[in-house]
């Protein structure tokens, strides 16, 4: 049997063993230590096996993953979200649909300090969905509104799978975040776009609430001032300079300690909480990337990269076409796979590809989070809108259904434009 049959054999037996629930980082692992195996042989394979989790228990760059965690964890536990969702309607405020506005644009602040895109429609999704139906919103729209504001989360810095993305890709995170940044930016203000067109052709579906008074309104947004103190030190630091961006996670997390220490929001078993969460969460992500890593090296034994790239080159097919090819792939996929299965599945296969074909692969990694922000909205898995279903159960799956539709454009709508200018992307990276 050819390295190449071997490889397609265990792509389908991963794919195989993912649909019927085993762990993703078992599943990983697993193919990949028996396809090493059936290639190389049973000790090399035992060698890559036994090394591979030392050699990623010991590097430095995968350090930035639970500090920024647990930014993330202890920043949900200090209730700063309810803070900036009030920050945010504030500024709306008077606008037909303000308070959907309001969930997303506090989506992508609260994106900005957690990087998780499920803990974000969770947290946003228990504090702004009974405020809008209290306020007689339609339930699609509120649910709809949330589960895309929800995805910013893994789009505005920092995002959990461009840090994967960064450690199976090899690229430099602080290139990812930067990158990310301003298309983060554009899809915000394509998803507030959505909403007000929403509401400009039904009305009924977004009343129109009262202006509060300006005094009010500047109180609001001076009591947030801190949160976005954060982000610019964190995050500032990181683009000039003053910080790797494992020490911005460090300063990220303790500043996020500090002001819920500072807010007296936060206490001694919240504190325990954030902890234990992020151990929890670390402890999956980095079973799952050992496990993609034993992957990758089977992949690049079985030359399936290589063929395809060649193949490509033969059939003469135009590198535009190849990415559309792959993004309508990536969406079909985002049927069946969660996202950082998507990313750690595909990219040692296609990553070969994209590249051979001319393009960034900082930039790649930004297209293929949007393109997993499609994945978490659209069914039928979606996981935001069954998030958000655990946290309004009044609102039905249906209801959810059709208020994502029209969410779905936004994403679309960025990649065309990535697609058309590059540049959106790396810009900012390129300055760094």
């Amino acid at each position: 049997m050819s390295n190449t049959l071997i490889g397609l054999c265990g792509m389908a037996v991963l794919v195989g063993l993912i649909l019927v629930r085993i762990p993703v980082g078992v599943a990983l692992g697993l193919v990949g230590f028996a396809g090493y195996a059936a290639i190389e042989g049973w000790t090399k394979a035992q060698f890559v096996f036994g090394s591979v989790p030392l050699e990623l228990a010991s590097a430095y760059t995968l350090s930035v993953l639970p500090l920024f965690t647990l930014m993330g964890a202890l920043a949900t536990m200090a209730g700063l979200s309810g803070d900036l969702f009030r920050a945010s309607n504030a500024v709306f405020a008077g606008t037909r649909g303000s308070l959907a506005m309001a969930a997303i644009g506090a989506s992508a602040a609260f994106g900005a300090v957690c990087g998780s895109s499920v803990a974000t429609a969770a947290t946003m999704g228990r504090i702004s969905i009974p405020e809008m139906l209290r306020a007689n919103y339609s339930p699609a729209l509120a649910a709809g509104a949330v589960a895309a504001g929800g995805t910013l989360g893994i789009l505005i810095p920092p995002s959990l799978i461009l840090m994967i993305y960064a450690i199976i890709a090899q690229q430099p995170v602080i290139k990812l975040f930067a990158a990310a940044l301003v298309p983060g930016l554009i899809l915000t203000g394509l998803y507030i776009v959505t909403v007000f067109i929403w509401a400009r052709l039904d009305p009924v579906a977004a009343p129109r609430i009262p202006t509060g008074d300006r005094h009010n309104t500047l109180r609001t947004l001076a009591s947030v001032a801190d949160v976005g103190a954060l982000f610019l030190v964190t995050f500032g630091g990181i683009y000039l300079g003053w910080f790797s961006p494992t020490e911005a996670a460090s300063v990220g997390a303790f500043g996020a300690l500090l002001l819920g220490l500072w807010r007296r929001t936060i206490g001694r078993r919240a504190i325990l909480e954030g902890f234990t969460e992020t151990a929890r969460i670390t402890a999956n992500i980095v079973l799952i990337v050992i496990g993609s890593t034993i992957f990758s090296y089977f992949v690049v034994q079985t030359g399936i990269a290589q063929s395809g790239v060649a193949w490509i080159k033969t059939a003469g097919v135009p590198p535009l076409a190849v990415m559309i090819l792959l993004v309508i792939f990536y969406i079909a996929l985002g049927c069946f796979l969660e996202g950082i299965g998507m990313v750690l599945v595909t990219v040692p296969v296609f990553l070969p590809l994209v590249v051979a074909n001319g393009y960034d692969p900082v930039w790649f990694g930004v297209l293929l989070v949007i393109v997993v922000e499609i994945g978490l909205i659209h069914p039928p898995v979606g996981m935001n809108l069954f998030v958000i279903r655990a946290q309004a159960p009044e609102i039905s799956l249906r209801a959810m259904y059709i208020g994502v539709l029209p969410f779905l454009v936004a994403p679309l709508v960025l990649i065309v434009l990535l697609l058309a200018f590059p540049e959106i992307a790396l810009w900012l990276s390129r300055k760094i």
